[in-house]
């Protein structure tokens, strides 16, 4: 129980410390225009020195891929548009429980805006009971609770592809079948083997104005597919190789699926805690030459410590509190390049881009793979609609949050899960089903 008149003596000095921060901030906020006007005038100078010393730089750095100064207003989304959205919540694995085994909930979001369609909102739960999914981690020396939350990464890859794939090709059909009703002038939708067919009588009509509609085939509306939280699997790092492929490829082979249906993968962070871009503007303040840091900047002070680099000069500023002083409402910053080690497995298709988005509420990291940078339309598209869903949320992207509550698994459920699993375990003829006593104990206290 907590004793909140112990706790009250300690606000004060909270309050203290937060006051003196806050004016270190603005130093540190003052600082970054000037690194960062700096950075801009010597950008490619930075760029090549970052490339050729990459393997010197003990700092994760990422790259500018467009000039420092660059502020692009986001263009307002289309009045027809979808957004999906996935993600993943679970019941881990407990010995005090009536049978060892995991549950991972997927909670999946369609939201079509200017179509006259239905949402889908809805849950994939999937229990995971025999050997070679409560064990196989084992063998990389990976506890089952935390393979529990890899497997639910890859869950929510694999769900939100699916989901992708699916509306895309609705999306297409849809469209061509109200195209070719609207040539037709009412005599109703054409079947799927007449709109593949070159030499139908209805290729002319097509092309012809009819009561003042141009008949032509009409644009399928844009598709934005969302994730909560980063691209980046920065997890995988530490992994060994087998075990790493073991996640990092399904997940890959859903982000292909997307690629191919041209459905803009995007992840979103809210108040991210990413110093990327900021360290990048610690190349203008190294006072070497060159940023070889493992030659003059051994790491260590002479008692052993941890010595502080003298081009830290923005230590413990972050990329969200330096834009925000950058950018204007509606605004996103230039695009960056992430350098992240882990992102060499990932290919140049999948490897993982960013840019910073004033939303209005808060700047938001918005990532995505490179695939959406090569198509500009792609990327503007998929900007818009971020941008659009945050103020659909009143600061936090509807789909994500409605992706949130579906896959919750709240205290009432756990309870119904393993009532009904214990239901099935008698039917079976076991005997003996109970939780532990130390889990029976904590659930009823006899003080």
């Amino acid at each position: 129980m907590l004793d909140l008149t112990k706790l009250a003596q300690q606000m004060q000095g909270i309050s203290q410390h937060l006051t003196q921060e806050a004016a270190a901030t603005r130093l540190r906020l003052d600082r970054s225009q000037t690194l960062l006007d700096k950075a801009y005038r010597h950008q490619n100078e930075l760029v090549i020195l970052q490339e050729q010393w990459r393997d010197r730089i003990t700092f994760t750095a990422a790259t500018p891929i467009e000039p420092l100064n660059l502020r692009v207003s986001i263009p307002t989304a289309p009045s027809a548009h979808t957004v999906i959205a996935t993600d993943g919540s679970q019941i881990a694995p407990s010995h005090h429980e009536i049978a060892y085994c995991y549950l991972i909930n997927i909670g999946r979001i369609v939201l079509h805006y200017g179509q006259s369609r239905h949402p889908l909102l809805d849950s994939l739960p999937e229990v995971f009971y025999r050997p070679e999914d409560l064990y196989l981690s084992r063998q990389w020396g990976i506890r089952t609770e935390e393979w529990m939350g890899y497997r639910r990464t890859v869950s929510e890859a694999i769900a939100i592809a699916e989901l992708g794939q699916h509306v895309q090709e609705s999306s297409e059909l849809r469209s061509r079948s109200i195209s070719v009703a609207l040539a037709s002038n009412g005599v109703g939708v054409m079947k799927n083997e007449e709109l593949e067919t070159p030499n139908s009588p209805f290729n002319e009509t097509r092309q012809m104005n009819i009561s003042g509609i141009q008949a032509t085939p009409l644009v399928t509306p844009p598709t934005l597919a969302m994730v909560d939280g980063s691209l980046i699997y920065w997890f995988l790092e530490q992994l060994p190789t087998e075990a790493r492929n073991t996640i990092l490829q399904p997940i890959l082979a859903a982000w292909e699926q997307l690629r191919q249906a041209k459905v803009p993968l995007v992840g979103y962070l809210s108040a991210s805690r990413s110093g990327e871009a900021v360290n990048f503007l610690r190349l203008p303040a190294c006072p070497f030459d060159v940023p070889d840091c493992m030659t003059h900047c051994s790491g260590k002070n002479d008692v052993g410590q941890k010595d502080h680099a003298p081009c830290q000069v923005l230590e413990p500023l972050k990329d969200p509190a330096m834009w925000a002083m950058q950018l204007q409402p509606g605004q996103r910053s230039p695009i960056w390049r992430s350098s992240a080690s882990i992102l060499d497995l990932y290919g140049d298709l999948h490897r993982v881009y960013f840019c910073y988005v004033h939303v209005g509420t808060e700047v938001a990291r918005v990532e995505f793979p490179g695939w959406v940078l090569d198509d500009r339309t792609l990327l503007d598209d998929a900007l818009s609609l971020v941008l659009a869903q945050v103020q659909k949320g009143y600061g936090y992207p509807v789909a994500l949050a409605e992706a949130h509550n579906q896959a919750v698994v709240r205290g009432g459920d756990r309870t119904r899960f393993f009532a009904l699993l214990e239901q099935q375990m008698i039917r079976a003829g076991l005997q003996n089903v109970g939780v532990s006593y130390k889990e029976a104990r904590k659930r009823g206290s006899i003080a």
